[in-house]
C-alpha cells in the first residue's frame, strides 16, 4: 500500500456551509482513519467542521475513530454528518496490514504540536528504530506508515506527565485500543513504556513478549525511549525493537 507522504492531499471541503463540510462517506473503514489523521494535521487546534461519515458506521465505532483521529464529537447534524471540533492531540497513524503498531501512553505537547510521536529532541525511539531497521527516515510518520509502522496512544489526551492522567482514563481507552487491533489486524503491537503499562494492564510485566495479547495480536512491551530514562541505552531499545519487529516479517 502507497502511502502519500504529510502534505498529501486530504479531503477537499464542500462549499457553501458555515463550517467546512468533508465527505468521508466513501471511504473505507480501514482508510478512514489516515484521511482523518491528513485532516487533522492541515488544522488548528480547535477549528470546527462537519464530517460526513458512512452510515454503515456504528456510533460507538464513529466516536472512536473520531476520537483516534483527534477529533472530539460534538453533535450530530443531520443523519451521519457529525459537527467536530479538533483537539490538541496526536491522531492515529494507522493502516490496514501493518508489520507493528507502535502505542505510547498518551501525546506530550510537544508531541501534539509537531505531530510526530516521540518527536521531542532527545527521545531515542526514531534513532533506535533506524538502527533496528524499522524505518529509513527520521521522524518522518507518513514514510515510517508507507513501511508498516503505524502510532497510537493509548490515552489520547495531551499532558506534560503521564502522572496527570486518572485512572478512568486508562479504563477507558482500552476498548478504543481493542477496536483499533480487530479494525486493522497489525502483526504486532508494541506498547513502549514500562510504568505506563503495568499501569494500565499487567503491574508485574516486564520488557519482551506479554503473555497474553489484545484482540488475538501479539503484545511486545520494551521500555520507554523517553531521554529520562537514561539507564537504558540506545543499543538495548534498538534490540527491543529488532525483537519485535523480527515476529512482523
Amino acid at each position: 500500500m502507497n502511502v502519500p507522504p504529510a502534505g498529501g492531499e486530504a479531503p477537499r471541503p464542500r462549499q457553501g456551509s458555515q463550517l467546512p463540510t468533508f465527505d468521508l462517506r466513501h471511504v473505507q473503514i480501514t482508510e478512514l482513519a489516515l484521511h482523518l489523521a491528513r485532516l487533522h494535521g492541515q488544522q488548528a487546534p480547535g477549528a470546527e467542521s462537519i464530517l460526513q461519515l458512512s452510515p454503515s458506521l456504528s456510533g460507538c465505532a464513529a466516536d472512536q475513530l473520531l476520537q483516534g483521529g483527534g477529533f472530539r464529537h460534538l453533535d450530530t447534524v443531520e443523519g451521519s454528518s457529525r459537527r467536530v471540533r479538533r483537539v490538541h492531540t496526536l491522531p492515529d497513524y494507522v493502516r490496514s496490514d501493518l508489520r507493528i503498531l507502535v502505542c505510547g501512553l498518551n501525546p506530550s505537547p510537544y508531541a501534539a504540536e509537531t505531530g510526530i510521536p516521540f518527536g521531542r529532541p532527545g527521545n531515542r525511539f526514531w534513532p533506535a528504530a533506524l538502527r533496528a531497521g524499522l524505518v529509513s527516515h527520521d521522524r518522518d510518520v507518513y514514510r515510517a506508515l508507507a513501511a508498516g509502522v503505524g502510532f497510537t496512544d493509548w490515552v489520547k489526551r495531551t499532558t506534560r506527565r503521564a502522572s496527570e492522567l486518572r485512572p478512568a482514563e486508562y479504563r477507558s481507552g482500552q476498548p478504543r485500543l481493542t477496536a483499533l487491533l480487530t479494525r486493522m489486524r497489525p502483526r504486532v503491537l508494541c506498547f513502549v513504556g514500562l510504568e505506563g503499562f503495568r499501569r494500565v494492564y499487567e503491574p508485574r510485566a516486564r520488557a519482551g513478549w506479554v503473555n497474553t495479547s489484545l484482540a488475538t495480536c501479539p503484545v511486545y512491551l520494551m521500555p520507554s525511549t523517553s531521554g529520562l530514562n537514561a539507564r537504558t541505552h540506545l543499543s538495548e531499545l534498538t534490540e527491543h525493537l529488532i525483537c519485535a519487529a523480527q515476529a512482523s516479517a
